[in-house]
């Protein structure tokens, strides 16, 4: 099954990119290779930018406090196992508590660098961080894997406790998320939301249907379009029924 995501607000494109760039650097920086950290490094870059927006902390703390006041009602639903729900409680405040105590905006210690800020001018360049251009850039690249790879984890270091709430938020409204099989007529798909607000819907489908849903939804309306690659200058529309899953999540 292959899971497609779409976010219904600003805030939720934001998490869901910084979740797949800290992804993509941990498994970059994971590669001995210097071309990989080169790739982390820019991926760094990538989630510098987009942490930083001026309100994502407090955005972020404010919804784990939010968090946690719903899950610390369900303390006496004879349903919920108090042992798990304390785990998770305490998991939120840890979170909430490493975040409080980062300094400044997200990644300021990175932008601090005057090295690493010169290195990402260049990087936005195509091809600006060759050896000519950047000799002191080249020299760290020759540096063993190790010191490379404890030189990024140093560098991301700080960026951690943001990745933490990140992903403890994307957990939370995933898990919010009720399921139900559905079929596309004729490769489409609608439905009524009806002013309901949503923070994410998701879409299961079958690798072997080889169709991709492109997805457009509001408060009122979800639409749902599939559509196939077959080498041709631009994707054509599946004009078959295609049997899928639709998670919609609200935190």
């Amino acid at each position: 099954m292959i899971l497609y995501e779409y976010p219904f607000n600003e805030r939720i494109r934001t998490l869901l990119r910084l979740e797949d760039l800290f992804d993509k650097f941990t498994y970059f920086v994971g590669q001995p290779h210097a071309y990989m950290h080169h790739t982390a490094l820019v991926t760094l870059f990538e989630i510098l930018d987009v942490a930083g927006r001026a309100d994502l902390k407090a955005d972020l703390l404010q919804e784990l406090e939010r968090q946690r006041h719903v899950l610390m009602a369900f303390r006496s639903n004879p349903d919920i196992s108090e042992d798990a729900l304390n785990t998770v409680l305490q998991k939120i405040e840890r979170i909430q508590q490493a975040l409080i105590k980062t300094q400044g905006k997200p990644g300021q210690t990175l932008r601090d660098n005057e090295w690493l800020m010169n290195v990402r001018s260049r990087t936005i360049i195509p091809g600006g961080a060759c050896e000519f251009d950047l000799p002191s850039y080249y020299a760290w690249q020759q540096r063993p894997s190790e010191q490379r790879k404890a030189d990024l984890d140093q560098w991301v270091g700080p960026m951690l406790p943001l990745c933490e709430a990140m992903a403890m938020v994307l957990h939370l409204l995933r898990e919010s998320g009720q399921s139900s099989a559905l079929t596309a007529t004729q490769g489409g798909y609608q439905q009524m939301l009806g002013g309901k607000h949503y923070h994410m819907l998701q879409v299961r489908i079958a690798a072997e249907q080889e169709a991709i849903p492109e997805i457009s939804a509001n408060k009122y309306m979800l639409w749902i379009r599939f559509t196939r690659l077959d080498g041709s200058p631009k994707p054509k529309t599946v004009e078959r029924d295609i049997p899928f899953e639709l998670i919609l999540c609200n935190l």
